[in-house]
């Protein structure tokens, strides 16, 4: 087991650190925790995990010490901002990690971090809604320390960085991005272009056209082959030629 420093979690501002050796899915646990009535800023941690999943329940390599397996729990209020919380985190994941990798990030809509044609990171976002409010978020994200051996075409980060250095960096980040309100400022649109994978690239899905970057809302602005400009808001994108 690598256990955490001691001061890991003050320094990092949470309310809570849970460290687990093995776990199945630190999303799972996220869950139970909040339904206990953990607080915001609880954060559970894991050395390996033998369930853990991405968007649309694919599955997520998760070998022991080979990345950061992790989520937080927060309990914002605002609808907006909760609807652009995936990418505000990668967003922040992004600033915070680009100094621990060999090139720069880019962001794929909503939820994937990659460097080169490699995928880092991933995000999962599940809330839980009392009434018309919700009431807690659990915010998954899964870094590579080092490139699974299932999956050798992923990127990590330099090898010889510590995990908890990286968590450092990572958490207080994430946790000013989930306490902002509203829907993405000009800043935030600007600073996702700059690290666009997809922007003025085929894709065939949420469906087919050519990738025209996000607006406010975090929907995907999409060129249709007969001329029109849509708006997805829910799936993957999947840009032409890969695998869905």
């Amino acid at each position: 087991m690598t256990v955490p420093s001691p001061t890991l979690a003050t320094e990092c501002g949470l309310a809570r650190l849970e460290h687990l050796a093995l776990v199945g899915s630190t999303m799972d646990e996220a869950h139970r925790l909040a339904q206990a009535g953990a607080e915001a800023g609880t954060l559970i941690l894991a050395d390996a995990q033998d369930g853990g999943r991405g968007r649309g329940g694919r599955s997520w390599a998760s070998e022991a010490d080979a990345g950061i397996w992790m989520t937080l729990i927060e309990r914002p209020r605002d609808q907006r901002a909760l609807d652009v919380l995936a990418l505000r985190i990668g967003l922040a994941l992004s600033d915070a990690l680009e100094p621990f990798c060999d090139g720069p990030i880019t962001l794929k809509w909503p939820n994937d971090l990659f460097v080169g044609a490699g995928k880092l990171a991933g995000i999962l976002i599940e809330a839980r809604w009392r009434e018309s409010l919700p009431e807690w978020v659990a915010i998954g994200v899964g870094v590579n320390r080092r490139v699974p051996a299932s999956f050798p075409a992923a990127a990590s980060v330099r090898a010889d960085v510590p995990r908890d250095d990286l968590l450092r960096a990572m958490l207080p980040a994430m946790r000013r991005a989930a306490s902002q309100v509203g829907s993405l400022t000009p800043v935030e649109c600007a600073a996702w272009a700059e690290r666009d994978l997809a922007y003025g690239r085929d894709i065939t899905q949420p469906r087919a056209g050519r990738a025209m970057g996000i607006d406010a809302t975090g929907a995907l602005l999409i060129a249709e082959p007969r001329g029109a400009m849509s708006a997805a808001r829910s799936g993957s994108l999947v840009l032409a030629g890969e695998s869905p």
